[in-house]
C-alpha cells in the first residue's frame, strides 16, 4: 500500500511513536504547526471523516480518548484537536488522523 501512515503502522517507515495500542498510534508530525504537534491514527485505514460509516462510531471515540490521555500525560493544560477533510480541507495524507497541537499554533494543520 501506499499509504505513509499504514507504513508507519506496519513499522516499514521509521517515526517517532509515543503511543501505540491495538487500535491507534500516536506520532510526532514532521511539519509541526505548534510547540506540540501529534498525529493520532487508527490503524484502520480510513480515507476520511468523510468515509466514515455508522460501525467506525467506536474507533472515533477511541481517537479522541487517546488524544486526551496523551494530553494528560504530556501535561498539557490546553490543546486544540483537529481534523482535516479532503485535500480542500488541508488534508495531506489519505490515511484519516486527528491533530493535537498545544502552545502558541503558527496556523492550523
Amino acid at each position: 500500500m501506499d499509504c505513509i501512515f499504514c507504513q508507519i503502522i506496519d513499522k516499514e517507515v521509521p517515526s517517532d511513536i509515543l503511543y501505540e495500542d491495538d487500535k491507534v498510534i500516536v506520532i510526532k508530525d514532521i511539519h509541526p504547526k505548534a510547540p506540540v504537534h501529534l498525529l493520532i491514527i487508527p490503524k484502520k485505514h480510513i480515507v476520511s471523516v468523510a468515509h466514515l460509516g455508522e460501525s467506525d462510531k467506536t474507533l472515533i471515540g477511541d481517537l479522541v480518548l487517546t488524544a486526551k490521555k496523551i494530553a494528560e500525560t504530556q501535561g498539557l493544560k490546553g490543546y486544540n484537536l483537529v481534523f482535516n477533510v479532503g485535500r480542500d480541507g488541508g488534508q495531506m495524507v489519505d490515511h484519516l488522523h486527528l491533530h493535537l497541537l498545544s502552545g502558541k499554533p503558527k496556523d492550523l494543520p
